[in-house]
């Protein structure tokens, strides 16, 4: 579909890709600056220099549409200050496939492209310089990962997208109508990517889906089948995968995290809250007791396992009673490491219609007191880990000289003094734990 014209611009000779929201966001980002750089565009050092930034949104967050706004006025009036063209600016991601053609008319972008389309970019782009301003909000399943061209250098993590959509119409969530339904892309599809990106430099690969353990193909190979292709990879180090839900942990995935030696033991399993009623109204698919017990299951199968999740505090009719139920099964995991957020009314879902909207300043009491949880329990968790050898994945250079920084088996950031190199497994030994980091110390010679 075709917004309005309007004034052309010149063809961009380099662009910006700035990325919101989730690890699915950072890989279309990636993505996204690949078919830019295929068509022969160079990548920028920011948005300010570039001569199309390409907003990658997320549309969890409350008031995200109101920041591509806010963020869409910086860089017209950064412009300006600099007395340079404003840049072709294309709204991409989530927000642009709940907004659609309104963004053109409200702030007169000149590209507006949904996540199932934005391998269209750069036609879009060159339609948009020759027209005016181009749009695309059709949802075509995967057909954009199949126009993607091949992966390029990458660091020593990467991200792969495995499912996209959901079906489980969480009230609460936008996702199913600005991702769609549930899709899984082939299985020979998955591992050729999975082995370019292993060529192009990485050593761990994080599966991404909106469920990914819902990933399957016809053969019912299931996420763990794939997992288990996966780990015959040479010279890949390290597998992980997220974001999983409750209903689709089936027990060959729970099996493979005690047979999969290169299957990290880390696990995001979000719950939402601890009581049931509230559970029953965002229309998830566990209880309290079913979540529990599915826990009891994975620690069965990988004791170390560090355990991880979401929480939504003010759920519409969310009384005390039944926040405190949240805060009694947080003492009862003992997650590693969590996020927490506040609901918010997403415009179309069910929930933003329902009565009973928690004031904010409750809301407000609930997340301080949930968040002061969480966080004891990432410190006992890190606690924990003194004194503890484990390998760590060398990310990046560190803020001092010689310092390194890197990811434990249970996605940990550990900083340590070492000549190894950025892509190398270090075996560390814990020396220090606070409560958002490790410190090392080198105990084996760093492996190439």
């Amino acid at each position: 579909m075709n917004a309005p014209t309007k004034t052309p611009k010149a063809d961009p000779k380099t662009f910006h890709v700035k990325s919101f929201g989730c690890q699915m966001n950072v890989y279309d980002g990636e993505r996204m600056a690949e078919l830019m750089t295929a068509q022969g565009m160079t990548a920028a050092a920011d948005a300010d220099s570039a001569d199309l930034v390409v907003l990658n949104t997320c549309h969890i967050r409350e008031k995200a549409t109101e920041k591509v706004y806010s963020d869409i006025g910086r860089l017209r009036k950064g412009a300006r200050l600099k007395d340079r063209a404003a840049p072709m600016i294309a709204v991409a991601g989530c927000v642009a496939q709940a907004e659609g053609e309104e963004i053109v008319h409200r702030a007169k972008v000149d590209v507006v492209v949904g996540p199932q389309a934005y391998h269209n970019l750069p036609d879009l782009v060159r339609e948009a310089a020759a027209r005016g301003s181009a749009l695309d909000t059709d949802m075509p399943a995967i057909a954009k990962f199949g126009a993607l061209p091949a992966r390029r250098k990458t660091g020593p993590s990467a991200f792969l997208t495995v499912q996209e959509g959901c079906d489980k119409f969480c009230t609460y969530c936008v996702v199913p109508y600005t991702r769609g339904a549930e899709v899984s892309r082939p299985f020979a599809a998955i591992v050729d990517e999975a082995k370019a990106l292993v060529d192009a430099g990485a050593r761990e690969i994080t599966l991404l889906g909106q469920n990914v353990n819902a990933w399957d193909d016809e053969a019912g190979t299931g996420l763990h089948g794939l997992i288990a292709a996966l780990d015959r990879i040479k010279g890949l180090a390290r597998i992980r995968y997220t974001t999983s839900h409750p209903n689709d942990m089936r027990e060959g995935l729970i099996r493979a995290h005690a047979e999969v030696e290169k299957l990290m033991p880390f696990l995001h399993l979000p719950v939402q809250a601890g009581n049931d009623r509230v559970l029953k109204a965002m229309n998830r698919s566990h209880d309290r007791d079913s979540y529990l017990r599915l826990l009891d299951r994975v620690r069965a199968a990988r004791p170390d396992i560090a355990l991880s999740g979401d929480f939504i505090v003010g759920f519409p009719g969310e009384t005390d009673a039944e926040f405190e139920d949240t805060l009694s099964l947080v003492d009862a995991v003992g997650y590693a490491q969590c996020f927490s957020f506040k609901y918010s009314p997403r415009p179309g879902t069910p929930a933003a219609d329902m009565a009973g909207q928690v004031p904010a300043d409750v809301m407000d009491e609930r997340l301080q007191r949930l968040q002061s949880a969480l966080n004891r329990d990432q410190a006992a968790f890190n606690a924990a880990t003194l004194g503890r050898t484990c390998s760590v994945l060398i990310e990046r250079q560190g803020k001092l000289p010689g310092q390194m920084l890197g990811k434990s088996p249970w996605l940990q950031s550990v900083h340590l003094m070492t000549d190894a190199r950025i892509g190398d497994l270090v075996e560390v030994e814990i020396v220090r734990a606070d409560p958002n980091s490790l410190a090392g110390v080198e105990r084996v010679k760093a492996a190439a």
